[in-house]
């Protein structure tokens, strides 16, 4: 886990080696255990600088040191992430010829390049990553991520140069970076975060998820080597036999993420994601210490689940009081977030990691399991619209429409309405209900810089047939969104900030592919939000962990807001970049701000502009 950089053009070498410094200065906390720099010069007066922080994980010697380069000094490569099947790969690398002189996965990379070519190495790696290779015989760059997308990518490109780095924030602290972009700011207003198909500087792009992106003589190319499952893609396949499969793949999945020459621990909360991740690192016989966050006091409070579950387990278990009076911190949610960031278990997150840190390097979480085995309470509700579409009549659909002003006049129908919305309208009446800009133009808040902006989200047509099948469309909508834009970044930012490395199984490609091609009702069984989690969980730990109630670690932002953080918001009408530079007008602030307070509640999306305005101070 490190952080990356680099930046190619027909300047100096000086001039390169300056921008990338700026870049690993940005970086300094995604690689606290040292940085490299190396250059190359062409022919063609091009100047080829690759940059690294590096957090020491594997082989923790000199040897591997980044950039690693070839012994011909034809090939550099700069690598985020971990390859867990790395000594799979180089067994076959090394009947091939390859010769290493590490016991790293970076190396594996550079030889797998040269005996295979970008595409195959990478459909050959099972793991998370980001890593970009410097080829001088073809004068190309490639620049590679993940399938899923754990490892971000930023990169800009023009005819005449191109740089790339893991933060957007690297990419600015150079002077690379061109202006704020309004369509960002748009979108964050909308979700609380900005997605992978933005970035908060225009001219920035992502590399997006299972893409590879070559620039080569000034031009660049596009290669999707990886997409999810759809529908069309689901299987036949009973309820046991799922479970069987789901747990044959995450003993595989925990095995290569315990790979490590740095204490590894794994987070176990109240929840059946992380009991299962503890549940399998038992099973591989692995001595590794469970830790659980706890927050004495507080509602949401899961040590006591953890401990009954760690004890039936048989586990190490430690649990790492969190000081009841410690409030999060705004401006550390800043700096460890590039681009603005509104997710307030971020919050908790970031107090999580920093507890962590002192016992352990790595950590396995169980992120991802809601998202590909059917988590989430509106997963079911979604289910449900989805069969009444299938049992609707062909009229049904414009019958609707007919009558929808009348029911629109009702407020108590508002749920039954949006219900029949989806089943009738597809995904493009899911993404018409959020209360994102809305919200902000219902009270006049956008500023001049905002005026007519929109989302493209917002414009998925609506559709009858759609409503057939809402809820597989939402889950691939989802992790192009969502899951890639907020549930990713929110633990790669918290735990690189504090430098730690997050590994979770639930996010190896082969159980997404799995969960994904299992149809839905499979995968909802019985009624059961992740029933096939559950009921792995039933048979490995008993009844009483499979269905305990889901709780989160949440901070109460809206609370807070209206209490502690009261003055904080005062101050968003006094010299609040938000409305200086034309992002939010300042009468309606004010105006908002003083209802709120009036009814002493404040709506979530102030404290996406109390996010957005620390942002914009610090940017």
């Amino acid at each position: 886990m490190c952080g990356i950089a680099g930046y190619a053009a027909a300047e100096s070498p000086a001039a390169i080696t300056a921008k990338c410094r700026a870049m690993l200065s940005a970086l300094e906390r995604r690689g606290p255990d040292g940085e490299g720099l190396d250059l190359w010069c062409t022919r063609e007066g091009l100047t080829i600088g690759l940059a690294h922080r590096r957090l020491a994980i594997i082989d923790l010697s000199p040897a591997g040191h980044q950039p690693m380069i070839s012994d011909d000094r034809q090939i550099g490569l700069v690598f985020n992430g971990c390859i867990f099947n790395f000594l799979e790969l180089r067994r076959n690398l090394e009947q091939a010829g390859c010769v290493f002189h590490s016991q790293c996965d970076t190396e594996v990379l550079l030889h797998g390049y040269r005996v295979w070519g970008a595409e195959e190495l990478t459909k050959r790696c099972q793991g998370m990553f980001a890593f970009v290779i410097w080829d001088q015989q073809r004068q190309t760059l490639t620049l590679v991520r993940d399938r899923l997308g754990v490892k971000p990518l930023y990169f800009l490109a023009t005819t005449q140069r191109i740089a790339f780095a893991s933060t957007a924030g690297a990419l600015k602290k150079a002077g690379l970076a061109g202006e704020v972009n309004p369509v960002s700011i748009a979108e964050f207003l909308e979700f609380g975060y900005v997605t992978d198909q933005s970035a908060i500087y225009q001219g920035v792009e992502k590399v997006q998820p299972g893409e590879i992106v070559t620039w080569r003589g000034g031009l660049v190319s596009k290669q999707t080597y990886w997409t999810p499952p759809d529908a069309s893609s689901h299987r036949r396949i009973g309820f046991d036999g799922a479970v069987e499969e789901t747990e044959t793949l995450l003993l595989d999945a925990v095995k290569g993420r315990l790979i490590a020459d740095v204490p590894v621990g794994a987070l176990l909360s109240g929840g059946i994601d992380s009991a299962l991740v503890c549940w399998a690192i038992r099973e591989l016989n692995a001595d590794i210490r469970a830790f659980t966050v706890s927050t004495p006091g507080d509602a949401a409070d899961e040590s006591n689940a953890a401990r009954e579950t760690a004890r039936i387990l048989g586990i190490s278990h430690e649990v790492v009081e969190l000081p009841a009076e410690e409030e999060p911190n705004l401006d550390e949610l800043t700096q460890a977030f590039s681009e603005p960031f509104a997710c307030s278990s971020a919050l908790g997150m970031l107090r999580v990691s920093r507890a962590v840190k002192s016992h352990a390097t790595v950590l396995l979480t169980g992120d991802g399991g809601d998202d590909f085995f059917l988590g989430y309470p509106y997963h079911k509700h979604m289910a449900a619209a989805q069969r009444a579409a299938r049992a609707a009549p062909p009229f049904a659909a414009s019958f609707w429409r007919g009558i929808r002003p009348l029911v629109n006049a009702v407020p108590s129908l508002r749920r039954p309405k949006h219900f029949i919305d989806y089943a009738m309208g597809g995904l493009g009446a899911v993404t018409r209900v959020k209360d994102g800009l809305p919200f902000f133009e219902s009270r006049h808040l956008l500023g001049p810089r905002l005026a007519g902006a929109r989302v493209p989200q917002r414009a998925i047509p609506l559709s009858a047939a759609a409503g057939k099948h809402v809820l597989d469309d939402l889950v691939l909508y989802d992790l192009k969104t969502q899951f890639a834009g907020e549930y990713l970044p929110k633990v790669d930012g918290t735990t690189m900030f504090c430098g730690l490395e997050a590994r979770s199984p639930f996010l190896d490609y082969r159980l997404a592919e799995l969960a994904l091609s299992i149809p839905s009702e499979v995968r909802l069984h019985g009624g059961h939000l992740k029933a096939i989690l559950r009921e792995l969980t039933r048979r490995k730990l008993g009844g009483k962990v499979a269905f305990r109630p889901k709780r989160g670690f949440t901070i109460p932002v809206e609370t807070w807001l209206a209490e502690k953080w009261s003055p904080a918001l005062k101050r968003l009408n006094e010299d609040s970049p938000l409305c200086g530079q034309g992002w939010i007008d300042r009468a309606a602030l004010q105006r908002t701000v003083q209802q709120a307070e009036a009814a002493n509640k404040v709506p979530l999306k102030l404290w996406y502009l109390m996010v957005l305005d620390a942002w914009l101070t610090k940017n």
